[in-house]
Formats: structure tokens, C-alpha cells, sequence
């Protein structure tokens, strides 16, 4: 089975801000567009216009309506996008028997060798995100290369050196830099904002983090009567609630 490095130099990973995403669908388009030429190209489909579509995507969104008590939070529409957390444990790593699923120990990005995997489908069954895909035409798995090609593609300007996914969000709720140096932008604002890990009891210590929704600052809230409610719930309350929520879902 393949080796994780004992240390990564950098933690190069994705930041994604619940609060402002609104599901467009611009990163999984961008995503694939740039991927199909790059690092882990083409990335096939299969009958993309008929009735059972199949293909690689990289990047997908999930939308949910909560479901809660609260009316700070009752019926609020959450965007989700999930592509390859690039774990520290990462278990789709530890279970290649090919050694073709690897992390890199200059920055911590996991990526999968095409000329090595076999298509066993080991990597899929360990990650617990389904951030894994099996490309049927090539017989291989692929996943999210954060980019690699572009990244640390020097005929860029150093500010377009950044993944697809993040360049052509709009309503920029996706950072990307080093997780982990705690003085980076991004570190930053997963203290500052309280970013967390997606299912955290997996025990793969994911690199990318999520930053939680905000309470709503409609200050005539009202209760099931239609009578004004009481002082809102705490901020950190929320959070809470909708983690938990997220996390019993993301489990099922």
C-alpha cells in the first residue's frame, strides 16, 4: 500500500464561505474546462444531453434547505460544493495498492498517476466525501488536482495563479492559499470566521475548510404566531445547529 509523507511543507487547500455562495455553479463549469485539457485530461462524459448523463466532475454543488426550529434558520437554502478535501490522512491514499494515489510532500496536494492506477476503485470506497471519480473511457480514477498546471503555471500573473475554481466565482466565497501557515489569508479567516472540517469524526483531517452561514440581520423576526420573536439565537448557536445538521446528512 502507498506511504503517506511524514510531513507536507505547505498545506495548499480551499477555503469555502457557506454564507456567500450561491450556487451558480460557475466553479464546477470553470473546473471542468480547465481540467479537460490539464493535469488529469480529458475528463469524459458520457451521453451529456440524454437521459442517464454520465461523466468527471471535479467540483459539485449540493443544495439543502434546512430543516430547523429556528426561525433564524428555518428554510434557508444552503449551497454546498465538495470536490477532493486533500486530507492529512488521507485514507485514498493508504489503500492504492499501485502507489498511483499520492500525496506530495512539497505542498500536501493528493493526486492520482493515470499511468499507474489500474481503476480497482480502492480510493473510492476509502474517502469518505466521494470526492473520488472512475473516468469509464480511461479506465482510471481522477479527482480535484487543485490545479496544479496553474497554480505554478510562470507564464501566469502571480494573480491568476490560483485554482479555476476559485478565479471564476463571482460572489467570491472560495480562497485558496496555505493552511498550514497560521499568519496566511486564509488561516486567518478560519479563526477569524470559525472554520471547520467537514465530518470531522472520519479522522482524515481534511486541508480544505468551511466557513459557517451568519445569522440573518432581519430584526423583525417573527414566531409561528406571527408575533415578533424574542432576541435572536446566538451566532454561535446557529453555527452549531447547521454543522450538526450538515454533518448527520454528509453521514447517512
Amino acid at each position: 500500500m502507498t506511504a503517506l509523507p511524514a510531513k507536507t511543507d505547505r498545506r495548499l487547500g480551499l477555503v469555502i464561505d457557506l454564507d456567500i455562495c450561491v450556487g451558480c455553479h460557475a466553479c464546477a463549469v470553470n473546473c471542468k474546462e480547465w481540467n479537460t485539457g490539464g493535469h488529469s485530461a480529458p475528463l469524459t462524459d458520457r451521453d451529456p444531453y440524454g437521459a442517464e448523463p454520465a461523466g468527471v466532475w471535479f467540483n459539485r454543488i449540493h443544495s439543502f434547505e434546512v430543516e430547523s426550529d429556528d426561525p433564524d434558520t428555518r428554510g434557508r437554502t444552503v449551497h454546498f460544493p465538495k470536490s477532493c478535501l486533500h486530507c492529512e490522512d488521507a485514507p485514498c491514499v493508504t489503500v492504492c495498492p499501485t502507489g498511483a494515489s499520492y500525496k506530495r510532500e512539497e505542498d500536501g496536494v493528493v493526486l492520482v498517476n493515470g499511468d499507474w492506477c489500474i481503476g480497482c476503485k480502492l480510493c473510492s470506497w476509502a474517502c469518505p466525501y466521494g470526492a473520488r471519480e472512475y473516468d469509464a473511457d480511461a479506465g482510471v480514477m481522477k479527482k480535484c488536482t487543485l490545479c496544479v498546471d496553474k497554480i505554478y503555471n510562470e507564464n501566469l500573473p502571480p494573480e491568476s495563479r490560483v485554482p479555476a475554481c476559485v478565479s471564476t466565482c463571482p460572489a467570491g466565497a472560495r480562497h485558496f492559499g496555505d493552511l498550514g501557515d497560521a499568519d496566511s489569508g486564509v488561516s486567518k479567516l478560519v479563526a477569524a470566521r470559525g472554520g471547520y472540517d467537514l465530518m470531522p469524526e472520519q479522522g482524515c483531517k481534511p486541508t480544505n475548510k468551511y466557513l459557517p452561514p451568519r445569522p440573518r440581520e432581519d430584526k423583525d423576526l417573527r414566531d409561528d404566531s406571527g408575533a415578533p420573536a424574542a432576541l435572536a439565537p446566538a451566532a454561535d448557536d446557529i453555527d452549531a445547529t447547521f454543522l450538526r445538521w450538515v454533518d448527520r446528512l454528509l453521514s447517512r
